[in-house]
């Protein structure tokens, strides 16, 4: 599964970020590890800096094979916390939608 990332102007991407999302959405989805063959991360803030309550905002979206994209996003008072919540997210989606498959 490959993890890209990518952030608007207001969020900086350095490796922590990035590692973050990558550590935290591959266990999320480690179950989904043979569907999924990638995961795309944006990040943004909507205030620009500006500070305020829930405005670091994550959305993901997994390829899955043979299957049309999932995706989910969460809206969160740090970068860190909007990627958990997203995961978790995407995980029940992933859970929903290939886990009748089973």
């Amino acid at each position: 599964m490959h993890i890209q990332v990518n952030t608007d102007s207001n969020i900086q991407g350095d490796a922590s970020v990035v590692r973050h999302a990558e550590e935290t959405i591959a266990n999320a989805l480690a179950r989904f590890s043979r569907q999924v063959t990638r995961v795309e991360v944006h990040l943004s803030d909507s205030n620009a800096g500006k500070g305020g309550a829930r405005d670091k905002h994550c959305a993901l979206e997994a390829r899955v094979d043979g299957r049309p994209p999932a995706a989910a996003s969460d809206d969160a008072e740090t970068v860190a916390a909007a990627i958990t919540g997203a995961a978790k997210k995407l995980q029940r989606v992933l859970d929903s939608s290939l886990g009748k498959l089973g």
